[in-house]
């Protein structure tokens, strides 16, 4: 049976994260652009694990990791306040790279387009 609740309660925990992320003075949220990629919440509610991610690298997301798990008893406060729950989630956060993975594959399907394009003008002027 699928567990449509623990779905909403994700993406509603990973709309407030970055809302709070925003929010929050640590100069480690704000060496470059942090995002929360993905949240995952357990069934019952107990438990969200929450994938940040970074532009400039995963060293950079980890410093993050590191800043927010400092401040994890603040960031679960707020998310029981603005999402007006009894019981807010343990929260567990974990760096990944995804951003610059696919800004990295971006890049090599610009450029295998780009060098298409150039080999149809080629072809072209030749007939």
């Amino acid at each position: 049976m699928a567990n449509f609740r623990a779905d909403r309660m994700s993406e509603d925990i990973q709309r407030e994260i970055a809302a709070i992320l925003r929010e929050m003075k640590d100069p480690r949220l704000h060496n470059g652009i942090i995002s929360v990629v993905r949240c995952e919440t357990a069934h019952d509610l107990s438990y969200s694990k929450v994938y940040i991610s970074s532009m400039n690298g995963l060293d950079t997301a980890k410093e993050a990791v590191k800043a927010l798990k400092n401040a994890q008893g603040f960031i679960r406060r707020e998310l029981g306040t603005r999402l007006k729950l009894r019981y807010a989630p343990a929260l567990a956060f974990e760096a990944t790279d995804s951003i610059e993975y696919s800004a990295n594959i971006s890049r090599m399907l610009g450029s295998i387009q780009y060098t298409q394009t150039d080999e149809n003008n080629e072809q072209d002027e030749e007939n």
